[in-house]
């Protein structure tokens, strides 16, 4: 999976990008047909703020996390869009089973008949 990391009012160093790398890493092999992860850090009014959006089997995937430090805010991000992916894959694999037909009951439908309802 390819990260594309970019900073707001954030220098990017080498271990921020190795963080961003260890902590997505179990979400890519979760989910091995995600191709990019976009990732934004920007820092405004002292809280840090991480956006992250990716593309899940046709649909666009967003979650973002805040805090007062990075590291933490990268892993509220990280949580929120994995709980995000498996509620898409949920969802996926929930379309392929075949729904149940709900029927009445013939016995149901004759005494309804039986009843005089006037």
């Amino acid at each position: 999976m390819k990260i594309n990391l970019s900073g707001h009012h954030v220098d990017i160093t080498d271990s921020i990008k190795e963080h961003v790398n260890q902590k997505f890493s179990k979400i890519a092999t979760h989910f091995p047909t995600l191709i990019s992860l976009d990732v934004i850090i920007a820092k405004e009014h002292g809280e840090f703020q991480v956006e992250l959006s990716t593309n899940y089997e046709g649909s666009r995937i967003s979650a973002s996390g805040s805090d007062d430090v990075m590291y933490p805010a990268i892993a509220n991000a990280a949580k929120k869009l994995d709980a995000a992916l498996k509620h898409r894959k949920g969802q996926l694999k929930a379309d392929l089973h075949q729904k149940p037909v709900s029927t009445t009951p013939e016995i149901a439908h004759e005494i309804i008949q039986e009843m005089k309802l006037v």
